[in-house]
């Protein structure tokens, strides 16, 4: 009988904490966007002699892709005591702050539609107050997955907000503006050398 109570613990295993990320596809597709629109800029500017100095560009651009990167640096954090989003240390709060929910707190999960049609969905807490639920992480299964077994919520309904092939689809279209842009900067060059 002790060697029994040994192997079956009295109490429930210990919820392992879990780290979701920011799924790449929409990491690499959202970076590569905005270095498709903006890198041609101050090569542009640097041929139609605008008032705007091509460095000034370049310095807006580092700052952009900063701020872009910071905010794909979201995590997710599930552990025994609640759910945590939070960005990287470097990221000014004032223009993303994290949030914390502890699991008592939660009282609900509910659905809203998006201004495209999409649902997304809200924990709303004993206080009212609604915290969005991330729908683009990588492994968001596992993450409704646990968020069912920390809240008893029925989660089987709950869909990513993006499908990964809409993602697939916008970084081809701009793998395609890449290489305009390419074009785009050859023939600046050129232009600026003839000058």
């Amino acid at each position: 009988m002790s060697s029994e109570s040994a192997l079956s613990p009295s109490s429930a295993p210990a919820f392992e904490p879990a780290v979701f990320r920011l799924s790449p596809l929409i990491r690499i597709t959202l970076l590569s966007l905005y270095a498709a629109l903006t890198i041609p800029l101050p090569f542009l500017s640097e041929v139609t002699k605008a008032p705007i100095p091509p460095i000034a560009l370049w310095a807006a651009i580092i700052v952009g892709a900063a701020g872009l990167y910071g905010v794909l640096g979201e995590r997710v954090i599930l552990s025994e005591e609640g759910i945590e989003v939070t960005y990287p240390k470097w990221f000014p709060r004032v223009f993303r702050r994290g949030w914390s929910l502890p699991w008592t707190e939660v009282k609900a999960l509910k659905p809203r539609s998006t201004g495209q049609g999409g649902l997304v969905y809200y924990f709303l807490s004993h206080g009212g107050e609604g915290y969005l639920l991330p729908m683009r992480v990588a492994g968001f299964n596992k993450l409704v997955g646990l968020v069912e077994a920390k809240t008893g919520i029925d989660t089987r309904d709950i869909r990513p907000l993006s499908q990964p092939w809409m993602y697939l689809i916008l970084l081809g279209c701009t793998l395609l503006l890449l290489l305009v842009d390419a074009w785009t900067i050859v023939t600046a060059i050129g232009l600026q050398s003839n000058l």
